[in-house]
């Protein structure tokens, strides 16, 4: 997939743009970030070290963009195949938000990103062009991990993961009352 959906404060759809060349230019792009749980842990990715960028940064469980034409929905389920050989996991939208990160080589993040939770307990197959490692955490020392030693994780995951722990913790008190 080489182009992105540029999109407005809205997330209403403008056009589409070569990946790169949004990156390089700061347009506005959809993307996605999923956050796979298991009770209290939560799957957590080490990005490559030869990702164009954040390689080697602790993130969440998978993250991209949908491509011209697809779903979210579509989008979610090809990357969980494609990056951890994951299928059949049923998502629900968290929330979103918009961020803009600027990169030391030259390439800027301006995203509105949909924050897509899930849970999942089976086996996976990581790509190591994508993935460098893989551990599952408990909820609570992520959030503290990242308080304390927020240069260890991507940017949007700083923002993500208050949107996904959230949006879990509600299903959760749910599931109990029933």
């Amino acid at each position: 997939m080489n182009e992105v959906i540029l999109v407005d404060m809205q997330d209403r759809p403008l056009g589409t743009l070569e990946k790169q060349t949004a990156h390089e230019q700061a347009k506005l792009h959809r993307a996605f970030s999923i956050f796979l749980f298991s009770g209290d842990k939560l799957l957590l990715q080490k990005r490559a070290s030869t990702k164009y960028h954040c390689g080697g940064l602790w993130t969440n469980t998978c993250c991209s963009h949908p491509a011209p034409g697809e779903s979210l929905e579509e989008a979610t389920s090809r990357r969980l195949k494609e990056e951890l050989g994951i299928e059949n996991v049923t998502l629900s939208e968290a929330g979103s938000f918009v961020y803009r990160f600027p990169f030391a080589n030259g390439l800027i993040e301006f995203e509105y990103d949909h924050v897509f939770i899930g849970e999942f307990s089976g086996n996976t197959n990581p790509d190591p062009d994508e993935i460098e490692d893989l551990r599952w955490t408990d909820i609570e020392q992520v959030l503290d991990d990242c308080a304390k030693n927020a240069e260890a994780y991507t940017p949007w995951f700083l923002t993500a993961v208050g949107i996904a722990t959230k949006a879990q913790a509600k299903v959760e008190e749910k599931e109990s009352k029933e």
